[in-house]
């Protein structure tokens, strides 16, 4: 699951950077920095969640834990991603995107609970 640490530690890196970009070199409105705000938040929380799963995936090698990664992953990529798309480009036509990218999140904290009782 190194793939995935790597991963993890540079949505960390990506997710620091972005903030410092919404919160000093973007102009935004009180609305558009709320939103840039909230795909940061997520961003890192679930950065630190992917840090977790593998983790988990190395300490118990529970295959699942790869398919939960990946979901995390790209539920940080469509939720995320389509806020600051949203907020920093003025992009709005993705508005399915972004619920989509939170079923996966849900999803994938789901199957971690799942994994865990099932194996743990």
């Amino acid at each position: 699951m190194k793939i995935l640490a790597i991963w993890a530690a540079g949505n960390m890196l990506l997710a620091v950077l972005l903030g410092a970009l919404g919160e000093h070199a973007l102009s935004m409105s009180g609305k558009m920095l709320a939103i840039w705000q909230t795909a940061v938040q997520y961003h890192m929380a679930h950065a630190l969640g992917l840090f977790i799963i593998a983790y988990l995936y190395d300490r118990t090698q529970v295959k699942l834990f790869k398919s939960i990664g990946w979901l995390m992953l790209t539920g940080m990529v469509l939720f995320s991603g389509s806020l600051y798309l949203l907020a920093g480009f003025h992009i709005s036509g993705l508005g399915a995107i972004t619920p989509i990218g939170g079923l996966c999140l849900l999803g994938a904290w789901a199957l971690t609970i799942y994994a865990m009782a099932k194996n743990g």
